[in-house]
């Protein structure tokens, strides 16, 4: 069996040779579109994680097994492969406590004011103080903020717990309108931008969600308010976004966005009030432990396809 990886890069430093276990295998760091083919020529399984496999992959290639290396699979044509009788495997909740430290992390570098006094610090301003602290920037707890979570699945549920151990009060948009839960107040999207202090998005992109919140819903938000993203980019518009931060106080953590890598000339890159930006390259899934997690599940994925064809 030959076994081919295409991105390896996306998966940080994780030591792949343990599917030599399985015969032979073949990985690149990277894999431009021209070279997907040609690579997966003699493979019988393939291992992705943002490579587009499509029908004209699959028609010039004798896959068996396609392995994504995460729980997405917008990037195959899952229906044509499964057509020709080609299994699909993801992975679930791998990195469910990751992304939630990332969200909080985001959140609490606004609260606690982080990069601000970090700074402040560094460049000797406590040193030159008259007192042993200082009020130029207001931190705020958490305790009695209205939050509200976009997307109550799994992650944004485990969210919810944290921010509601807090002492904040939890309400949520459900994107498809089919999670409910009875332990947090249910608001229509509308009325959640408007009345929430923080609001972070956990959803996925699909129809529904592409383009969710755009300038007329964010001018709903308070200007006071925390809006992060460690969901899909694509949810928020971030043209209207760039717009809305040079008319509003609001503030902004974005793990995610629409085109990754980000442009050159991306608009985020040129707002007035840079400082009330936060920005992280798509790593809240990225923890060392969460990447051990994935790659241990794809490599039960494919056991269990060889063993009995599922």
């Amino acid at each position: 069996m030959k076994i081919v990886c295409l991105d390896a890069k996306t998966l940080g430093n994780y030591d792949l040779s343990i599917f030599n276990d399985f015969g032979e295998f073949k990985s690149y760091e990277i894999t431009k579109k021209d070279e997907v083919i040609e690579r997966l020529k003699e493979a019988d399984v393939a291992m992705v994680n943002k490579i587009i496999i499509d029908k004209e992959v699959i028609d010039n290639t004798n896959l068996k097994l396609i392995l994504e290396t995460a729980t997405g699979v917008n990037n195959i044509d899952v229906t044509y492969a499964n057509s020709k009788g080609i299994k699909v495997k993801n992975v679930e909740a791998y990195s469910t406590k990751s992304v939630v430290q990332h969200t909080f992390a985001l959140l609490f570098a606004f609260l606690n004011q982080i990069i601000y006094y970090d700074k402040w610090c560094k460049e000797q301003k406590w040193v030159q103080s008259p007192i042993f602290t200082d009020f130029s920037k207001i931190l705020h707890s958490l305790e009695n903020k209205k939050y509200g979570i976009i997307g109550l699945g799994t992650i944004g549920k485990e969210v919810a717990k944290i921010a509601n151990s807090f002492g904040a009060n939890v309400c949520y948009y459900s994107t498809s309108g089919l999670n409910h839960n009875s332990d947090y107040i249910s608001l229509n999207l509308d009325e959640l931008l408007n009345t929430c202090d923080i609001i972070s998005i956990h959803a996925p992109l699909n129809d529904k969600t592409y383009n969710l919140i755009d300038y007329e819903k964010m001018k709903l938000l308070k200007d006071s308010a925390i809006l992060i993203n460690v969901g899909r980019g694509g949810i928020i518009n971030e043209q209207d976004l760039a717009k809305i931060m040079d008319e509003k106080g609001i503030r902004v953590g974005l793990d995610v966005l629409e085109k990754e890598p980000m442009m050159q000339d991306h608009p985020l890159l040129k707002i007035k009030n840079i400082q009330n930006l936060i920005l992280t390259p798509h790593i809240a899934w990225a923890s060392e432990e969460a990447i051990d997690n994935l790659m241990k599940k794809v490599y039960q994925n494919l056991k269990e396809w060889i063993e009995n064809g599922k």
